[in-house]
């Protein structure tokens, strides 16, 4: 498996920032990690290996980076305005410098011209960027699988809300979106996965799906797929390995 790491200074936050490829071609896939995460998380909590078959195929190419959740979303006792402005510096990041940097690596592998749309994903807190970064840019992401997350930025922010926090709630946005406005019917020609387990460490998650399914419905996106798994699916990585696996195969 071709394997690239990349360390390149982003304009929006002010510093260096780490990213991994794995693969030499196909779809252009985004990994976000889960909470306080790092780019390499992925690989070592084996996803990478028990995707290799898609990678190597060349079905798929993944583009693995870093997080600044410790300094926004769990920074939990600091001053919220400064959290979720660090959040949207991440944003600008992701939207402005590194999807086109990843499509560039992702056309030069597959030997075109084509700019393809990427998919997005991740595992908690990794399904929650997943989720918010598919919605907010669905001019940029065709296609989303989100493994367990959660959809309102109270979970993270409890009673807090300004601008940014709002544009950072899934689930607070699409509520208000009106029907007539032209990212929904982005939304209803593109692949959307969300999962949950009903194991251990999911109660959240769960109510939180369930009330993004209830949303999407009521602006007439149905084509969003949501798997809800069993009692004894709990919100941990073995999972989210059988998870992806799945996924990926209904998907690619």
């Amino acid at each position: 498996m071709k394997i690239e790491y990349f360390k390149e200074y982003s304009q929006c936050l002010n510093r260096d920032m780490e990213f991994k490829v794995y693969g030499h071609k196909g779809k252009p896939c985004l990994v976000f990690p889960a909470q306080d995460g790092r780019f390499y998380d992925y690989e070592n909590f084996h996803m990478i290996d028990v995707i290799a078959p898609f990678i190597e195929a060349g079905k798929i190419q993944l583009f693995c980076v870093d997080s600044v959740d410790k300094e926004s979303w769990s920074a939990i006792g600091a001053d919220s305005r400064r959290r979720i402005e660090q959040q949207e510096r991440f944003y600008h990041y992701i939207t402005d410098e590194f999807v086109m940097r990843a499509q560039e690596i992702n056309r030069i592998a597959n030997g075109d011209d084509h700019v393809q749309p990427m998919l997005t994903t991740g595992c908690s807190m990794g399904a929650t960027h997943a989720a918010n970064f598919f919605f907010r840019r669905p001019d940029l992401f065709d296609s989303v699988i989100s493994l367990s997350g959660v959809y309102s930025a109270g979970f993270f922010f409890h009673d807090y809300m300004d601008d940014l926090v709002y544009q950072n709630s899934t689930l607070n946005y699409l509520q208000d979106m009106p029907l007539d406005h032209p990212w929904l019917n982005y939304y209803r020609n593109s692949k959307m996965i969300f999962c949950v387990g009903r194991g251990r460490w999911e109660e959240a998650m769960i109510h939180s799906m369930d009330r993004l399914h209830q949303v999407l419905l009521s602006k007439g996106v149905d084509n969003a797929w949501f798997d809800y798994w069993g009692l004894d699916v709990d919100h941990d990585w073995p999972w989210w390995q059988k998870q992806i696996v799945y996924f990926l195969d209904k998907l690619l």
